[in-house]
């Protein structure tokens, strides 16, 4: 075979074999897109079952609501995403855990929260219960949630992100003193048990609020609070909790 034919051969070969190869990609990316929609309407149909699993604890249909707006699977590590639509705390690193669905549903139900509203979190974890908040309380209100370890700050911001809430600020301090730069707060929750209601968390909630608290170390309580418009503290029990422990100056 002439040289020049033989390199004319040559070439055809290797361009058939770049096509077999791009094609060969191709079909991976098109398998792993189908791969990727198959998983996520898994996932949709598991969020719907337990939103729909949540109904029997009574909880205002708007907090049901914000719950099905939001993917809980996007705030959870990688390792944890197939029992995220399971209604139990899930480990998020550090320590720490995401609640239990029907933990922030009951806790978002207690607070009455509404459009508007300026929410102060202790306990940012993962963002989730600060996206479910957020959601509740709209464009027009905001959500604070402080956080003191580090790689979970930046775990929930970039949750947060991915997730297109805005309104959501995470702050890297000690929570068990609140946060009174932007106090006075229209709620406050605690998401980890105090031994007993930090009292700047009670200045720093306005009058006509409300908080939500676990408090106790081995036997620990839901505790709503009430301030009315005198400044008034009302306490209600709210039934026996497992939360982890709040670590900080009013903490453990």
């Amino acid at each position: 075979m002439p040289k020049r034919e033989e390199e004319k051969g040559s070439v055809r070969v290797r361009a058939e074999e770049a096509r077999g190869k791009e094609n060969h990609t191709e079909k991976k990316g098109v398998k792993k897109q189908e791969e990727d929609q198959e998983e996520l309407h898994k996932l949709e149909e598991m969020q719907e079952r337990l939103i729909r699993g949540l109904e029997i604890h009574g909880t205002d249909k708007k907090v049901l609501k914000a719950m099905l707006k939001i993917p809980r699977h996007m705030f959870v590590p990688e390792y944890a995403k197939k029992g995220a639509y399971i209604d139990t705390p899930l480990d998020i690193g550090c320590g720490q855990t995401i609640s239990a669905p029907h933990m922030v549903a009951i806790m978002c139900d207690l607070l009455e929260l509404s459009e508007g509203l300026k929410v102060l979190e202790i306990g940012a974890g993962s963002g989730y219960n600060a996206a479910v908040m957020g959601e509740l309380v709209g464009k027009s209100g905001h959500v604070y949630t402080v956080e003191r370890l580090e790689p979970l700050v930046n775990f929930a911001r970039e949750n947060l992100k991915k997730a297109g809430y805005e309104n959501v600020t995470v702050l890297l301090d000690d929570g068990s003193v609140g946060y009174s730069s932007y106090a006075p707060y229209d709620r406050i929750v605690v998401t980890c048990a105090a031994p007993k209601i930090p009292e700047p968390l009670l200045e720093q909630l306005k009058p006509g609020g409300i908080m939500v608290i676990p408090v106790g170390e081995y036997i620990q309580e839901l505790i709503r609070i009430k301030k009315d418009n005198e400044g008034n503290i009302h306490k209600e029990k709210r039934g026996g909790v497992v939360f982890v422990p709040l670590i900080g100056k009013y903490g453990f």
